[in-house]
């Protein structure tokens, strides 16, 4: 699962570099999160997933704060939680996550990002198909057999745990990724370089230079809708 990290990475990059975009867009999560549920993440597993992945782009605590004052507020500010999927160049499959407060808005973007860069969307269902909802949980500090040990003795299964450049990244089921989280830190970890559910695709394709760059370009549009939260897709970025 390397080339996998590869591309985790790239996209944690390509988001690195566009803060003022993401942290507006973590606020939104934070604040739905915590109006669907208690806004006490302890209380709440949407909102503790939401805030571990905040953790790991360093959003501030401001934006974290404002977002749950204003779920506690009652705001009547409503949100839907919206996948489309479809098809770039060359057989490559993409399946974009959405928050919104208007559907009819966001389809409209969401089609016209592929529609103007070379690619086409698809049914529900044509792609999701062909990807793995995985939880990944990624950090320094440890050796892979460290962490294998200590997930045997904790009861836990991994899909898989690779080491790649001093970092161990953890592959596992969902539902298990609080308590493998939880594991690792009482192991003395504090920082991640990724905890989040991502979809995972089964098999990558790769692309030549000119239509990996078209690709790019696909996917930069779409990132850069405000309503698009995750896009996934199976391009091999490494």
């Amino acid at each position: 699962m390397g080339r996998k990290w590869n591309n985790i990475k790239e996209k944690k990059a390509s988001k690195d570099a566009n803060t003022s975009r993401i942290y507006a867009k973590f606020g939104r999560e934070i604040y739905v999160a915590a109006k669907q549920g208690e806004p006490d993440p302890e209380l709440n597993t949407s909102l503790k997933f939401v805030l571990e992945r905040a953790k790991t782009y360093s959003v501030p605590k401001s934006i974290i704060d404002r977002a749950i004052e204003k779920a506690k507020g009652g705001s009547e500010e409503n949100y839907d939680e919206l996948r489309y999927e479809g098809f770039g160049p060359n057989g490559s499959m993409i399946i974009v996550d959405t928050l919104t407060n208007n559907v009819n808005r966001t389809a409209a973007e969401v089609r016209a990002a592929f529609n103007k860069n070379g690619g086409n969307m698809g049914v529900n269902g044509s792609v999701a198909y062909m990807f793995d909802n995985t939880a990944v949980i990624g950090f320094v500090g440890k050796t892979e057999e460290e962490v294998l040990e200590l997930l045997m003795d904790a009861d836990l299964d991994a899909r898989d745990i690779i080491e790649e450049d001093e970092t161990v990244i953890v592959y596992t089921e969902p539902d298990q990724f609080h308590t493998v989280q939880e594991t690792i830190k009482g192991a003395g970890i504090t920082e991640f370089e990724v905890a989040e559910l991502t979809m995972l695709a089964q098999s990558e394709v790769t692309l030549d230079v000119e239509t990996r760059e078209q690709f790019e370009k696909l996917i930069d549009a779409l990132e850069d809708l405000e309503d698009v939260g995750q896009v996934y897709h199976n391009v091999d970025l490494g």
